[in-house]
């Protein structure tokens, strides 16, 4: 098997990096203490053609795969993993959803503008019973037939890129099964009378992605909104989200990949009994299995991805392993910092409590497992 990325590949990711390291990082530790989210970088990511990695060329996007997708995702998460985030919940869902549901006109209306940057898209899946992972299927938010017309009632919690988002993919009942197997999707644009932007989420990680509630109350949405046929929400929503999860994966590989750059430039640095403590082998061994695990991480995400070109699925033991990759490099690099890692003078802080995010979006890691027994269980 050839390992090797194409020159192509190497050369978006060199241009993903440098935009990564001059215009993402220097700002990325102020947009998470103030819990802020820049929509010049994302407007600058459109430009880039960033925006649009996923969506098709006949719509104006790049047409790309999910490898070049993580290739973009792990550069932007290695400068700022709420940056990463974003895109993903913007392109991976939001984006991928419509491109693979959406009739022509719904496509050709939302993702020209989507995929240049000028439309942020979200995701409105999760609800009060699924707080512990979006992959729950407890639905209770209806959507009610009027003539040509659908009316939502209900609520929907954790909501990434609420607030800041224009065009929203939202899952509703059309049925009377509440575990969402009679569930239709629906786009709805930012200002829609009945659409309310509620409670922002005050969270541990990932605080440069603004999460919100959305509370619908008789949002009338015409028929041409709906995504797909009546009663098709649950595939909808289970193979957009399954095609999208090396994503996650690629995010926590660029997340871990930071933590151990900052820790091995702290510990040449960093003195004790006059050596830099990179020479101690109770670190250097740190480093190593850092290393170790980052690598092995990276490898499994790209052939998640590979398999996802191939298939549309394949990345739940990506996802399991880069999510516990992630959190393990973190905590190493807040030791290897010792009592300055657990301060904000350096970032190893921010990345351990965004590592501790990525191990809970859009599946926990629990559920994960649970997924991956009943397959190795079929075997």
């Amino acid at each position: 098997m050839d390992y090797s990325l194409s020159e192509e590949l190497k050369m978006i990711r060199t241009m993903v990096r440098d935009f990564a390291s001059e215009e993402v990082a220097p700002t990325a530790a102020l947009r998470d203490e103030e819990e802020r989210f820049d929509r010049q970088l994302f407007e600058t990511m459109g430009e880039l053609g960033l925006t649009g990695i996923l969506v098709p060329e006949l719509y104006g996007g790049l047409g790309s795969n999910a490898l070049t997708n993580c290739l973009v995702l792990e550069e932007l998460a290695r400068a700022c993993a709420s940056t990463g985030y974003t895109l993903f919940v913007h392109s991976g869902l939001a984006c991928a959803a419509i491109s693979m549901f959406g009739s022509v006109e719904q496509k050709k209306l939302f993702l020209g503008p989507m995929g240049n940057g000028q439309k942020l898209g979200a995701y409105a899946w999760s609800e009060h019973a699924q707080t512990a992972g979006a992959s729950g299927v407890v639905l209770h938010t209806k959507a009610l037939r009027d003539g040509d017309d659908y009316v939502l009632q209900g609520t929907k919690f954790f909501v990434s890129n609420a607030g800041e988002a224009d065009v929203y993919v939202v899952f509703a009942l059309t049925g009377n099964d509440s575990t969402s197997h009679e569930s239709s999707a629906f786009i709805i644009e930012k200002g829609t009378p009945g659409f309310i932007l509620s409670k922002k989420e005050r969270k541990l990680g990932l605080r440069g992605s603004p999460s919100l509630s959305i509370e619908l109350v008789d949002c009338r949405i015409p028929l041409a909104n709906r995504l797909g046929e009546e009663g098709d929400g649950h595939r909808i929503a289970l193979q957009s989200l399954e095609s999208a999860r090396s994503g996650i994966a690629a995010l926590a590989v660029g997340l871990a990949q930071a933590a151990m750059d900052v820790s091995i430039a702290y510990a040449k640095t960093r003195k004790q009994f006059g050596k830099p403590i990179a020479q101690q082998q109770a670190i250097a061994f740190k480093l190593a299995n850092m290393a170790t695990q980052i690598e092995a991480t990276r490898l499994l995400t790209y052939q998640a991805a590979w398999r996802e070109s191939q298939c549309g699925v394949g990345a739940g033991y990506a996802n399991l392993f880069a999510g516990d990759t992630a959190m393990t490099v973190a905590i190493e690099a807040v030791q290897i910092h010792g009592g300055y890692g657990y301060t904000k003078a350096f970032p190893v802080e921010r990345y351990m409590r965004d590592a501790k995010m990525l191990q809970m979006v859009e599946a926990t890691m629990d559920e994960q497992r649970r997924a991956i027994a009943r397959l190795v269980k079929r075997t």
